[in-house]
């Protein structure tokens, strides 16, 4: 094993009626998205006064480094849980401590990282000067005062970013293939799901990567590592039924178990980007906080693994030397290789491409959802919700076109679902890719269509997921890795910066969108502080 220096570093929304929803935008099993079609303004109860808008805290910048590899290929080994483990917690002391010396790595922002270190934004410092928007370039030196004065994590980086997303390292991977090979209880496993019927092992798998962007070659090894599904059978009876090992009725089955990993790892994974995640709690109710100079790849695989184990056994999965990480690498080989290839996710100077509001002149729309869940419940805050007035609610069509922010070419378009990807190089985990959520069959585009701005995609409908009302839930990836809607590389539509809440309120989730001196406020019934409309020259 080898050290790593400084550098190294649902809940289901119960609806009582139209006039309170919120789009989840996840249709698995489950379903998703939860937003009314707001009515017009003039058919709605009188209500003269909008509500306050929301203070949000200004936008801070990010900063970014490539991690060194860990340790070398090693022989997999079955960890034993309750054999006491050298990568214990480690215990830095506040009283005549030097500062740390860190270098930034990618999707770090001053905000985040002060989050972490425990310190204010303005105690972080650097021999450059700082930018004070967007993100900081890979590998910039920052001198942080060393304030945390309990039990971290070990300092020891067990997974790539680029392992855990939907990136370019599983552009090549064969999921039908690779299963097949494998040979286990998942090859001639099929399961019925809700929203689209029998489902093999292999396409679900290759399903959960695709809509919640994450990486296919994970979620195998996870299933493998936790019940021994992917090479061989079902370890017990217990992990035949939920094979994560997570005992809920409500997540009994392949699939839902999945969709709970991922919610896990999103949680983990997009917490620590967001500075919203610097504490682990067991199952056996211990805490432990964050090594903060951990990446976001190591902190999802160590939340999930909390969630399920004590511990003293989370320290042996973590265990580089014959943990999960041993296993991985025997599995697919090495993924700091892989990683080496296309680091950084956000290289330097990283910034949204000029996108236009999705729909035409003169329509008046409503802003009905601030930042919220990319694709479930809960990870990412990426989306936001947007919806075309009518003079009544529900689900019923709407003439009203949704249209293209961007160029790009349609690589996905299918039960709701219409993805755009920028660079055309057909590949989603590349570059940046634009979803739009609820777009209904009839005039849908199709696969293959090069797409100019303005060009019409589809109607909103509530079409891809549950929704008791049409709107489009829209989003970007960037690399695979959602881009929070209000995070250091802000939504900007037709010149309208999206903000938002990092919390729900009542299960919505609140947000606002500014141009100038103009502010709509989020509404679930579209109200007329929601009302935007694009002018003919924008």
């Amino acid at each position: 094993m080898r050290t790593l220096q400084v550098n190294r570093i649902l809940a289901i929304l119960i609806i009582p009626s139209l006039t309170l929803t919120a789009c989840a935008s996840s249709p698995s099993i489950w379903g998703a998205a939860l937003t009314p079609t707001p009515h017009s303004f003039d058919s709605l109860p009188l209500h003269t006064d909008p509500p306050p808008a929301p203070v949000f805290p200004e936008l801070n910048p990010a900063s970014t480094v490539t991690p060194p590899r860990p340790a070398e290929d090693l022989p997999f080994q079955t960890p034993t849980p309750l054999v006491e483990s050298p990568f214990e917690a480690t215990y830095t002391p506040t009283f005549d401590t030097a500062p740390v010396l860190y270098y930034a790595q990618s999707g770090d922002s001053l905000a985040t990282l002060a989050k972490r270190f425990n310190v204010v934004e303005e105690e972080i410092t650097s021999d450059i000067t700082l930018p004070t928007t967007g993100l900081l370039d890979p590998g910039t030196l920052l001198v942080i005062p060393d304030r945390i004065n309990e039990p971290t994590t070990p300092n020891i980086q067990i997974m790539p970013d680029n392992e855990i997303i939907f990136s370019a390292t599983a552009v090549d991977f064969d999921t039908k293939g690779f299963v097949k090979e494998a040979g286990g209880h998942l090859s001639g496993f099929k399961e019925y799901l809700g929203s689209t019927g029998w489902a093999y092992g292999d396409d679900a798998i290759a399903r959960l990567a695709y809509e919640n962007s994450i990486n296919p070659r994970l979620l195998l090894g996870l299933l493998e590592y936790e019940s021994r599904w992917v090479r061989g059978e079902p370890v017990d009876p217990l992990h035949t039924d939920y094979p994560m090992g997570y005992e809920d009725f409500r997540y009994k089955g392949m699939y839902i178990q999945m969709v709970w990993a991922i919610n896990q790892l999103s949680i983990g994974y997009y917490g620590w980007r967001a500075g919203t995640i610097t504490q682990l709690t067991f199952t056996d109710g211990t805490h432990l906080r964050l090594d903060p100079r951990l990446n976001a790849g190591t902190v999802a695989l160590q939340y999930l693994f909390s969630r399920l184990h004590s511990q003293s056994q989370w320290a042996q999965i973590i265990n580089p030397d014959t943990g999960f990480p041993v296993m991985y690498t025997e599995m697919f080989g090495d993924p700091w290789s892989r990683a080496d290839i296309v680091n950084p996710i956000l290289p330097p100077g990283l910034t949204q491409p000029e996108m236009n509001l999705p729909f035409e002149p003169n329509r008046q729309w409503n802003l009905v959802q601030g930042p919220h869940g990319a694709w479930q419940h809960i990870g990412a805050l990426a989306a936001i919700d947007l919806a075309p007035s009518t003079d009544h609610g529900g689900c019923d069509p709407t003439p009203t076109w949704v249209l293209a922010v961007t160029p790009g070419l349609v690589v996905r378009s299918d039960n709701g679902v219409v993805m755009v990807d920028m660079d055309g190089d057909g590949h989603e985990q590349t570059g940046w890719n634009i979803l739009y959520l609820h777009i209904g069959a009839e005039d849908r585009v199709k696969v293959g269509t090069w797409l100019e701005v303005d060009d019409r995609i589809g109607h909103a409908s509530c079409e891809g997921g549950e929704s008791n009302g049409t709107h489009l839930h829209f989003a970007r990836k960037y690399n695979g890795e959602w881009i929070a809607a209000n995070g250091p590389i802000p939504l900007v539509l037709g010149g309208w910066v999206v903000r938002g809440e990092d919390t729900p309120h009542e299960g919505f989730m609140k947000g606002t969108m500014t141009k100038g001196d103009l502010t709509v406020i989020a509404d679930e019934v579209g109200q007329k502080w929601s009302n935007i409309t694009r002018e003919a020259n924008e």
